[in-house]
């Protein structure tokens, strides 16, 4: 019989690659906050070009995670790098 393994979507393809990506998940050192994190700064960007407005783009990023309040939000893409 074959085994048929689930492939897991690369969230930061555009950064490493899948085969990395998977690896690095199974051994446990994806740190999965940070990647969502990642994602909703990135998607908030994207939103900001196309000139929705902030508060706008925020509640577009909500409706993606709903158990996200607006502030929380708001301080993950105004998040000042170290």
């Amino acid at each position: 019989m074959k085994e048929i393994k689930a492939k897991l979507e690369n969230p930061l393809s555009e950064l490493i690659s899948d085969d990395i990506y998977e690896l690095l998940q199974s051994h446990g050192l994806i740190d999965e906050k940070a990647v969502r994190d990642y994602q909703i700064r990135k998607k908030f960007k994207q939103l900001r070009a196309s000139k929705v407005s902030a508060g706008d783009a925020i509640d577009a990023i909500r409706a993606e995670y709903p158990y996200l309040q607006f502030d929380t939000i708001r301080k993950i893409v105004y998040q000042i790098s170290k």
